[in-house]
């Protein structure tokens, strides 16, 4: 499986955290920490890609990177 990025942040809003995945469209997760995001969001990404799987969807290529990674 290919392995994409997520971002974990803060939600003032939810008072927990969100964790997406940039390069799925729609695919995050919420969790009380940090931790529980990341949890949620891997079995978030399993369950997109089994679905445009099984659509037809095209899955794309990891290919989103963050702003600190493109400094050079």
């Amino acid at each position: 499986m290919a392995h994409y990025h997520i971002n974990i942040f803060f939600s003032a809003d939810d008072d927990g955290f969100i964790a997406d995945v940039p390069d799925l469209r729609g695919c995050s997760a919420f969790g009380e920490t940090p931790q529980q995001a990341l949890e949620e969001a891997l079995i978030a990404q399993t369950l997109w890609l089994e679905e445009a799987e099984n659509s037809g969807v095209e899955i794309p290529k990891p290919s989103y990177r963050p702003a600190i990674y493109q400094v050079g």
